[in-house]
């Protein structure tokens, strides 16, 4: 495996990736948590709702890849992610208009087909500012990724606020508005490009993807994320249906997200206690406890809000240990195509079997069953976790990397 050995990146440098991280999660903070709740507004029925919510999960299906294939052929992973950011901005204008069904498609079509790639893209060029030797800085990477969780936690209460005040015909100004910040911030990201030409010795895309290990990852990350699709797609659902108000859902989103931005800070003084394959074990076990919480007690807030705050583990740290482990064994020239596969198994196939599947659970059995059918999902995750752990400890004992 080659090693990054460009030099460590400077403050300068790394700031506008910060900036990114808390615009494009802004708008993730009010759009992913409120989507349904505005098409609720608008008439729809829990089959729609799945249906055009599940179309961000469609995109990542083969829109990640695609870009993240530009961005290693080329290295202008910056110049790609202005072009996405302008076409999503121009694009949501379409939501101001008088939505049908059809038209709500085509148009969350053309947005998420443009921002599906720009977290992946983003984070393939950040992790080659802040890798050292083949490692992954998880001290430098926490502290820019925890202010997308910033941008998120302000959005998701203020938002919440909002909707609760005036209604949900807002919706559409806030996606415009978060998205104009999104493309300011592209345009202050340096243009630093990663050499693209091959390594000698270094091994290729498919090889690496065939290593056992590598697929007993992307197992344990399929099955974690399907289980969190019912948070990302159901929760806001669930919690109105329980008679949660808008706020108090805003409240319990910022818990979640707090929890997140305190993970990420510490996460560099105790990560090192175990290993990437044993903190994933950790992270789907605790992730199996807290959709059974959220499943059988969602109406006795104190659980609820303990069950939020296991995010920190369910998705915070199994993100950074992901990232480390894509940097370790997806590097150079295949990291953009790493960070893509990350988005395409872990939140496109996953978003679409689990919105659709949701969708039919919730509309024959109601919203509960959704997070009791995430459990046994979770212990599959744990399951995949586990082998990870086994074939990776096996591979450092014989010095086999297949």
């Amino acid at each position: 495996m080659t090693m990054d050995t460009a030099p460590r990146a400077t403050r300068r440098q790394l700031v506008p990736f910060a900036a990114l991280s808390a615009s494009y999660f802004a708008h993730i903070g009010f759009f992913n948590p409120y989507l349904p709740l505005w098409l609720k507004h608008l008439g729809l029925s829990l089959w729609m709702i799945g249906l055009l919510t599940s179309m961000q999960a469609f995109t990542r299906v083969f829109a990640p890849y695609i870009w993240g294939w530009l961005s290693d052929r080329n290295g202008a992973r910056v110049p790609l992610m202005r072009w996405c950011s302008g076409m999503a901005m121009l694009c949501s204008l379409g939501l101001l208009f008088h939505p049908s069904p059809w038209w709500l498609a085509a148009v969350l079509f053309g947005m998420f087909i443009h921002t599906s790639a720009m977290m992946p893209m983003s984070e393939a060029a950040m992790a080659h500012l802040v890798s050292h030797m083949g490692t992954l800085d998880v001290r430098r990477y926490g502290r820019i990724r925890l202010w997308g969780s910033v941008g998120f936690l302000v959005t998701v209460i203020v938002s919440g606020a909002w909707f609760e005040s005036e209604g949900m015909s807002g919706f559409p100004v806030w996606a415009v508005l978060t998205l104009v910040a999104v493309n300011i911030s592209c345009w202050y990201l340096p243009d630093q490009r990663e050499a693209v030409s091959h390594v000698q010795g270094q091994a290729g895309f498919w090889q690496v993807l065939n290593q056992s290990h590598s697929r007993w990852f992307f197992a344990t990350l399929f099955f974690q994320v399907l289980s969190h699709v019912s948070i990302y797609t159901f929760f806001s659902l669930y919690l109105d249906e329980l008679g949660y108000g808008k706020d108090m859902i805003g409240v319990l989103w910022a818990v979640s997200v707090i929890v997140e931005i305190i993970g990420f800070f510490t996460q560099s003084k105790w990560m090192h206690w175990l290993s990437l394959p044993m903190w994933l074990c950790v992270c789907t076990g605790l992730m199996v406890l807290r959709m059974g919480m959220t499943a059988f007690y969602a109406p006795v807030l104190p659980v609820l809000l303990l069950a939020q705050c296991l995010h920190v583990f369910t998705f915070a740290i199994q993100h950074t240990v992901s990232i480390a482990w894509l940097s370790q064994h997806f590097p150079g020239r295949l990291r953009g195509r790493g960070q893509a596969l990350y988005a395409v198994i872990g939140y496109g196939f996953t978003g679409v079997v689990g919105a659709l599947g949701g969708a039919a659970l919730s509309t024959h059995f109601g919203l509960q069953q959704v997070f009791v059918m995430a459990m046994p999902v979770a212990i599959l995750a744990f399951l995949c976790a586990m082998q990870l752990r086994a074939q990776s400890k096996l591979i450092a004992d014989t010095g086999n990397t297949e």
